[in-house]
């Protein structure tokens, strides 16, 4: 393997990793409210804690981000591979990209490897290889959390119900994309292994703006 294919496929990889790790809940909280969100709340690094510890005019902005971020390094993937020498860019590298940007989210270089779920960033990669599978996604979200209260619940709900749209969406898509659906739908319930032990328990708190929650 020469050195332009390793640097043209490395590097879309490190960017998104690099990206995912930018730990916007833990710079918004210390930098505007002198407050570490990993140590309030459910010490979660991520929109949906920052909302339950700082408000809505501190978790939007973070919410956005972190979806950016997600979305972002997809979009940056051609261009990076392009300009180390790449010339198309396959199914595998993307797939490469969205699992790195995701892990930056969930254990980010910039914040001691302590960061959040991956659920927003995970959404910026959704919309950036299945945009209306994405929207799908996120009107799941949505009604559930309306009907349940529960931002864990929700999440999951539309983490397991991403490859039925993506198939659905998609049917003769590549493998890999498939492939990448699936790990979506496994990869949210193992992040949320700690949740759903409370929502069996009856001990998840439902999701309210401000009011600080374990």
């Amino acid at each position: 393997m020469n050195q332009t294919i390793v640097l043209s496929n490395i590097f879309p990889v490190l960017v998104a990793y690099l990206l995912g790790s930018i730990p916007t809940a833990v710079w918004v909280g210390k930098i505007f409210y002198g407050v570490d969100v990993r140590e309030s709340g459910s010490g979660n690094a991520g929109a949906t804690n920052t909302i339950r510890v700082l408000g809505l005019k501190a978790g939007i902005p973070v919410l956005l981000v972190d979806v950016f971020k997600g979305l972002t390094a997809i979009l940056l993937t051609t261009p990076i591979h392009q300009l180390f020498g790449g010339v198309e860019v396959s199914a595998g590298l993307l797939l490469a990209v969205a699992a790195a940007a995701v892990l930056g989210h969930t254990f980010p270089v910039f914040a001691s490897f302590k960061g959040g779920k991956g659920v927003a960033t995970l959404l910026g990669v959704g919309f950036g290889i299945y945009p209306w599978a994405s929207v799908c996604v996120v009107l799941i979200f949505t009604a559930v959390l309306l009907i349940s209260g529960y931002v864990s619940l929700s999440s999951i709900t539309a983490g397991i119900s991403f490859p039925f749209f993506v198939l659905f969406l998609f049917p003769a898509n590549h493998v890999f994309f498939t492939v990448l659906s699936i790990a979506v739908a496994v990869f949210l319930p193992i992040t949320h292994r700690k949740n759903i032990k409370r929502l069996r328990n009856g001990t998840e708190s439902k999701f309210r703006p401000g009011a600080k929650q374990t």
